[in-house]
């Protein structure tokens, strides 16, 4: 992996030209002059552009150039924005861009973590003020062994894909997807990273310094932080910090939020006359308020041990489950635990119908989505309905992680699958929600899953040497907490990870004791699943396609499919079904009406049917000439011509025969023995052989 700066890109905050192996990634930081006025929030976009030319591709479809951002594309942005979020000092409020560009795709050396080390790289000799660097690797394991970036050929033998990002004192993000690791395998996993993000960010420093002396690196600009007075933060909690306590302690979510909305008007009703003119003070009073709610969050978990809604740190929130909830899809399922609710439903199709992927990876295209949406009013709130965002696009990627390893494969269930997770009302682990609504409606619609899977999401809470761990997280303590640790799999091990933190890191002691709290948690709530549907249905729904599948030779497809489609469009149009051919010669017939896929099947059948030497058949005479009889031995469909060959007046009787009519005539059926091939191609039959096997009559 080399790092190249001001050849490119010079005109922004800091990039850089990474090369690793033949993948090429450039990065360019860029932060704007001045703050953004009027917001509580840092103002921090990163984009991960796809080049199709990248991979030697010219992108499908009428315009013929990149759209928007592909699914791939979207999560990598996100690998970059999640680690990198936390270490930028706090009340900076300037605009900060990070683009980065894949130039060159070399398949075993992956464009995404190559991504986040060279959008550290940009950030740490950029101007811009980040409290990096950080870096990125992959780790596998295959054979029993762990490895870092594995090739293509290793990930396809790989038990797990773990992206971890840190710095080179801590891991700050990880996401994963494995098949049933155990908790202590993963965790050595998220080590044996570190051990390698250490060399690559010290490596990183060294090059700011190496580009600082070259002048090819930027002072880093200072921060301007507004202090807020000290008066009017006691002036604020002299009247609000004990009613914002009182607030905070009302366990049901709803009514919480009601009361503290109520002390911050009452706040901002008693300040008014004095501060009501000057809008900064006001907001100033307003950014106060929020502080001490996370205060008071934060010292009642820490301190007390209390919860916003009075639970024990480990304890799951109430749980309930409904399996068959709409009458017409293929499986369906409502999860609700505590005030998050997700209904999953199923769809089985046919295998034309998976997702076609135009993108610089291999996979070009995938039998098992997962889709998650998250409309407003499952919060209490009123807001545009747009197309998919990020989050969307992550949380149903995580949920898809999650259940992959427990689909059967395609021989054995050759369907494609949609899950779609609709959630109804959130307050936190919406995304854990969804795997176990997952579970619920693939056993619901008769999916052989191998194991049902669960998932949770966990917290933390650091104060100095004091920390909480808390288990199933709701959306104050994800809000005003730490760690965001999601943890989905089985019984028997992890199938998907996934971790943010607001901090600059965690020790491996939380992560240990997350991880075995987060193992009794699921097991919980797998046990709560299982009392509900403990395994897949044995039938489908009567709504869902059923699909046979049978494989024909290559050289037959083309008399399948015929001139033009035709011969194909005339059986679909006969029988309803709808039919996927694979250039191997794999044949999905799908049909909701069992018979008419059986119909198109035996259809199939008889046109690809190849008469076998010295087989007997029952054949039908179909002409009769001077010289012998022409029969057919596998009948004709849909109108086509059946196949059918000679028996010679030789071969008509074990006695001589003067005249072909003497024995049949046309419309006879007869036993007839295939004997051989002719010089011409065509297919030679006996009469006389087949009755000599047969006896006479």
């Amino acid at each position: 992996m080399s790092f190249e700066t001001g050849r490119i890109g010079r005109q922004a905050g800091g990039a850089i030209f990474l090369k690793y192996g033949d993948t090429v990634v450039s990065a360019f930081a860029t932060a704007s002059s001045k703050p953004r006025e009027g917001i509580d929030f840092f103002p921090l976009t990163c984009e991960f552009e796809e080049r199709l030319y990248a991979a030697g591709k010219i992108p499908g479809g009428f315009i013929k150039r990149e759209g928007r951002p592909s699914e791939k594309a979207t999560l990598t942005a996100r690998l970059i924005d999640r680690p990198i979020r936390p270490l930028f000092p706090e009340g900076y409020q300037n605009d900060v861009q990070v683009v980065t560009m894949v130039m060159s795709v070399d398949q075993d050396c992956p464009t995404d973590v190559s991504a986040i080390n060279a959008a550290s790289a940009a950030l740490t000799i950029s101007n811009i003020p980040f409290e990096g660097p950080i870096a990125g690797v992959i780790v596998g394991l295959v054979d029993g062994q762990f490895v870092i970036n594995p090739t293509v050929d290793q990930a396809a033998r790989s038990q797990m894909y773990l992206t971890v990002a840190g710095t080179k004192d801590a891991i700050v993000m990880v996401e994963a997807g494995a098949n049933e690791i155990s908790e202590e395998q993963m965790l050595d996993a998220m080590i044996f990273a570190h051990e390698e993000i250490k060399k690559i960010a010290e490596f990183i420093e060294q090059y700011r310094e190496e580009a600082f002396a070259a002048g090819l690196a930027k002072e880093k600009s200072q921060v301007v932080r507004k202090e807020r007075p000290q008066d009017l933060i006691d002036q604020v909690k002299a009247f609000a910090y004990a009613k914002f306590d009182q607030a905070v302690r009302v366990e049901e979510k709803l009514a919480r939020e009601e009361a503290v909305d109520q002390v911050r008007q009452e706040t901002i009703e008693y300040f008014e006359p004095q501060y009501g003119e000057e809008p900064e003070i006001m907001a100033t009073i307003n950014n106060i308020m929020e502080s001490f709610i996370h205060q008071i969050v934060r010292r009642l978990i820490t301190v007390e041990h209390i919860r916003p809604d009075g639970r024990a740190l480990d304890e799951i929130r109430p749980i309930t489950v409904e399996v068959a909830a709409l009458p017409r899809t293929h499986g369906s399922a409502v999860f609700t635990r505590g005030q998050t609710q997700v209904m999953t439903v199923a769809t089985l199709g046919a295998v034309s119908d998976e997702q076609i992927i135009d993108g610089l990876g291999l996979e070009e295209s995938k039998r098992y989505m997962h889709h998650y949406n998250f409309p407003p009013f499952s919060v209490g709130e009123v807001r545009p309905m747009r197309a998919p965002g990020r989050r969307e696009i992550g949380h149903g990627n995580l949920a898809e992680r999650a259940l992959i390893p427990m689909i059967p494969g395609e021989a054995e269930f050759p369907y494609t699958l949609r899950l779609v997770s609709e959630v109804l009302e959130s307050n936190g682990s919406s995304s854990m929600a969804s795997v176990c609504g997952s579970t619920l409606a693939l056993m619901d619609a008769g999916v052989p899953i191998k194991a049902p899977v669960a998932g949770i999401a966990m917290g933390l809470i650091q104060e100095e040497s004091q920390y909480a761990i808390l288990s199933d997280i709701q959306g104050l303590e994800d809000h005003d907490g730490d760690m965001d640790f999601k943890v989905a799999g089985t019984a028997k091990g992890v199938t998907a990870l996934q971790m943010d933190i607001k901090i600059k890191g965690v020790s491996r002691e939380i992560l240990a004791q997350a991880l075995k709290q987060a193992k009794e948690g699921r097991m919980f709530i797998l046990d709560k699943m299982l009392a509900v549907i403990g395994e897949p249905r044995k039938e489908l729904s009567p709504h869902a396609p059923r699909i046979i599948s049978f494989t024909i030779h290559p050289d037959k497809i083309r008399e399948v499919i015929g001139p033009g489609g035709k011969t194909i469009k005339k059986i679909i149009e006969e029988t309803g079904v709808k039919i996927d051919i694979e250039d191997d010669g794999r044949v999905f017939i799908s049909a909701v009406d069992g018979e008419a896929g059986e119909k198109a099947h035996s259809i199939i059948q008889s046109m690809t049917q190849e008469v076998q030497i010295g087989q007997i058949y029952k054949g039908k005479v179909v002409r009769v000439m001077d010289f012998g009889a022409f029969v057919e031995v596998i009948p004709g469909v849909l109108g086509l011509q059946g196949k059918e060959g000679l028996v010679h007046i030789s071969q008509l009787d074990v006695n001589r025969v003067a005249k072909v009519e003497d024995i049949v005539h046309e419309g006879d059926e007869i036993l007839v023995k295939a004997i051989g091939i002719d010089k011409q191609g065509r297919l030679n039959l006996s009469r006389k052989e087949a009755i000599g096997s047969q006896g006479k009559n």
